[in-house]
Protein backbone atom coordinates (compact mmCIF):
# COMPACT_ATOMS: atom_id res chain seq x y z
CA UNK A 1 0.00 0.00 0.00
CA UNK A 2 1.07 3.47 -0.81
CA UNK A 3 2.39 5.46 2.34
CA UNK A 4 -0.05 7.69 3.87
CA UNK A 5 1.08 11.57 4.12
CA UNK A 6 2.70 14.10 2.63
CA UNK A 7 3.28 13.10 -0.73
CA UNK A 8 6.82 11.91 -1.43
CA UNK A 9 8.92 10.77 -4.50
CA UNK A 10 7.74 10.25 -8.37
CA UNK A 11 4.53 7.62 -8.47
CA UNK A 12 3.11 5.87 -11.38
CA UNK A 13 0.59 4.64 -9.24
CA UNK A 14 -1.28 4.75 -6.38
CA UNK A 15 -2.05 1.61 -4.09
CA UNK A 16 -5.51 2.79 -3.12
CA UNK A 17 -7.21 1.67 0.41
CA UNK A 18 -9.36 -0.54 -0.78
CA UNK A 19 -6.48 -2.53 -2.41
CA UNK A 20 -6.78 -1.57 -5.58
CA UNK A 21 -4.12 -0.13 -7.55
CA UNK A 22 -5.36 3.38 -9.76
CA UNK A 23 -2.27 4.73 -12.33
CA UNK A 24 -1.58 8.55 -11.79
CA UNK A 25 -2.05 8.48 -15.64
CA UNK A 26 -5.64 7.14 -15.81
CA UNK A 27 -6.55 10.04 -13.24
CA UNK A 28 -7.88 13.09 -15.53
CA UNK A 29 -6.79 16.65 -13.54
CA UNK A 30 -10.52 17.12 -14.27
CA UNK A 31 -11.76 14.02 -12.29
CA UNK A 32 -13.32 14.55 -9.05
CA UNK A 33 -14.58 11.10 -8.20
CA UNK A 34 -14.44 7.87 -9.88
CA UNK A 35 -16.15 4.67 -9.93
CA UNK A 36 -13.48 2.05 -8.45
CA UNK A 37 -13.47 -2.09 -9.32
CA UNK A 38 -13.98 -2.55 -5.79
CA UNK A 39 -17.44 -0.87 -6.01
CA UNK A 40 -16.75 1.97 -4.43
CA UNK A 41 -16.41 5.59 -5.26
CA UNK A 42 -13.32 7.40 -4.46
CA UNK A 43 -12.76 10.94 -4.36
CA UNK A 44 -10.17 12.58 -5.99
CA UNK A 45 -8.02 16.04 -5.61
CA UNK A 46 -5.17 17.42 -7.49
CA UNK A 47 -3.06 20.81 -6.13
CA UNK A 48 -4.82 21.96 -9.41
CA UNK A 49 -8.43 21.94 -8.03
CA UNK A 50 -8.79 25.40 -6.27
CA UNK A 51 -9.87 26.00 -2.68
CA UNK A 52 -13.45 27.57 -4.11
CA UNK A 53 -13.96 23.74 -4.62
CA UNK A 54 -15.13 23.50 -0.71
CA UNK A 55 -15.77 26.75 0.05
CA UNK A 56 -16.99 29.96 -0.90
CA UNK A 57 -14.01 32.74 -2.20
CA UNK A 58 -14.30 34.48 0.53
CA UNK A 59 -13.97 32.40 3.16
CA UNK A 60 -10.93 31.33 0.70
CA UNK A 61 -9.76 34.79 0.71
CA UNK A 62 -9.99 35.11 4.85
CA UNK A 63 -8.15 31.99 5.00
CA UNK A 64 -5.02 33.01 3.46
CA UNK A 65 -5.02 36.51 4.75
CA UNK A 66 -5.09 34.17 7.92
CA UNK A 67 -3.14 31.15 7.83
CA UNK A 68 0.61 31.83 7.46
CA UNK A 69 2.43 28.51 5.40
CA UNK A 70 5.98 27.39 5.83
CA UNK A 71 6.27 25.69 3.40
CA UNK A 72 6.88 26.13 -0.40
CA UNK A 73 3.75 27.24 -1.25
CA UNK A 74 3.03 31.04 -1.61
CA UNK A 75 -0.27 30.80 0.38
CA UNK A 76 -2.75 28.35 1.86
CA UNK A 77 -4.02 26.30 -0.88
CA UNK A 78 -5.52 22.74 -1.21
CA UNK A 79 -2.70 20.97 -0.45
CA UNK A 80 -2.32 22.51 2.99
CA UNK A 81 -5.89 21.51 3.23
CA UNK A 82 -5.19 17.81 1.72
CA UNK A 83 -2.71 17.53 4.79
CA UNK A 84 -5.49 18.13 6.90
CA UNK A 85 -7.54 15.15 5.80
CA UNK A 86 -4.39 12.65 5.63
CA UNK A 87 -3.83 13.84 9.76
CA UNK A 88 -7.55 13.10 10.01
CA UNK A 89 -7.33 9.99 8.27
CA UNK A 90 -4.34 8.53 7.24
CA UNK A 91 -5.18 4.89 6.38
CA UNK A 92 -8.04 6.26 4.32
CA UNK A 93 -6.48 8.94 1.99
CA UNK A 94 -2.92 7.77 -0.09
CA UNK A 95 -1.36 10.69 -2.30
CA UNK A 96 1.43 10.89 -4.99
CA UNK A 97 3.98 13.47 -5.77
CA UNK A 98 3.50 13.63 -9.59
CA UNK A 99 5.31 16.62 -10.26
CA UNK A 100 8.32 14.25 -12.22
CA UNK A 101 5.40 13.41 -14.91
CA UNK A 102 5.03 16.11 -17.36
CA UNK A 103 2.11 13.76 -18.82
CA UNK A 104 -0.31 14.10 -15.87
CA UNK A 105 -1.49 18.25 -15.78
CA UNK A 106 -0.61 17.81 -11.75
CA UNK A 107 2.12 17.69 -9.06
CA UNK A 108 0.09 16.30 -6.01
CA UNK A 109 -2.79 14.05 -5.95
CA UNK A 110 -5.19 12.48 -3.48
CA UNK A 111 -7.05 9.40 -3.30
CA UNK A 112 -9.78 9.17 -0.48
CA UNK A 113 -11.46 5.48 0.44
CA UNK A 114 -14.61 7.92 0.32
CA UNK A 115 -16.44 9.85 -2.10
CA UNK A 116 -16.40 13.41 -2.90
CA UNK A 117 -19.38 14.61 -0.89
CA UNK A 118 -18.10 13.18 2.19
CA UNK A 119 -14.48 14.69 1.44
CA UNK A 120 -16.54 17.70 1.03
CA UNK A 121 -18.07 17.63 4.53
CA UNK A 122 -14.71 16.01 5.98
CA UNK A 123 -13.08 19.50 4.22
CA UNK A 124 -15.66 21.49 5.62
CA UNK A 125 -15.65 20.94 9.41
CA UNK A 126 -11.63 20.51 9.40
CA UNK A 127 -11.77 24.08 7.81
CA UNK A 128 -14.73 25.02 10.78
CA UNK A 129 -11.97 23.49 13.54
CA UNK A 130 -9.19 25.46 11.79
CA UNK A 131 -10.73 29.08 12.03
CA UNK A 132 -12.61 28.09 15.51
CA UNK A 133 -8.56 27.82 16.39
CA UNK A 134 -7.84 30.76 14.75
CA UNK A 135 -10.33 32.83 16.69
CA UNK A 136 -9.39 31.43 20.39
CA UNK A 137 -6.53 32.87 19.84
CA UNK A 138 -8.05 36.59 19.42
CA UNK A 139 -7.65 38.85 22.21
CA UNK A 140 -11.63 39.77 22.06
CA UNK A 141 -13.23 37.34 23.97
CA UNK A 142 -16.67 37.90 22.73
CA UNK A 143 -15.15 36.80 19.38
CA UNK A 144 -14.77 33.40 20.04
CA UNK A 145 -17.82 33.65 22.07
CA UNK A 146 -19.89 34.90 18.81
CA UNK A 147 -18.24 32.34 16.87
CA UNK A 148 -19.31 29.47 19.08
CA UNK A 149 -22.70 30.72 18.42
CA UNK A 150 -22.73 30.85 15.27
CA UNK A 151 -20.91 27.55 14.86
CA UNK A 152 -23.99 26.12 16.82
CA UNK A 153 -26.48 26.91 14.35
CA UNK A 154 -24.25 25.92 11.35
CA UNK A 155 -24.92 22.47 9.51
CA UNK A 156 -22.39 20.96 7.80
CA UNK A 157 -24.03 18.65 5.87
CA UNK A 158 -26.56 21.29 4.69
CA UNK A 159 -24.02 23.64 3.87
CA UNK A 160 -22.39 21.13 1.72
CA UNK A 161 -25.21 19.74 -0.10
CA UNK A 162 -26.27 23.43 -1.00
CA UNK A 163 -22.64 24.48 -2.00
CA UNK A 164 -22.67 21.77 -4.13
CA UNK A 165 -26.00 22.56 -6.01
CA UNK A 166 -24.82 26.21 -6.49
CA UNK A 167 -21.52 24.74 -7.78
CA UNK A 168 -20.79 22.53 -10.94
CA UNK A 169 -18.73 19.47 -10.54
CA UNK A 170 -20.00 17.46 -12.91
CA UNK A 171 -16.85 18.90 -15.46
CA UNK A 172 -13.47 19.93 -15.35
CA UNK A 173 -14.21 23.91 -15.29
CA UNK A 174 -15.13 23.94 -11.57
CA UNK A 175 -17.38 27.10 -11.58
CA UNK A 176 -20.06 28.44 -10.54
CA UNK A 177 -23.49 27.44 -11.94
Amino acid sequence: MAEPGVPGGAAESLDLPCGRTVSVRDIDIGVREFDCRCGADHAVVTDAHPLARFVPESIVDVLRATVDTADEFEEFSTPHVLGMVVEEFPEQVVSADTSGDGQVGYALVWVADFDAHRLHEVVVELLVELMEHAVSHAEDGSAMSEFERRMQEFDVEAFVERYRAEREFESEHDTAV
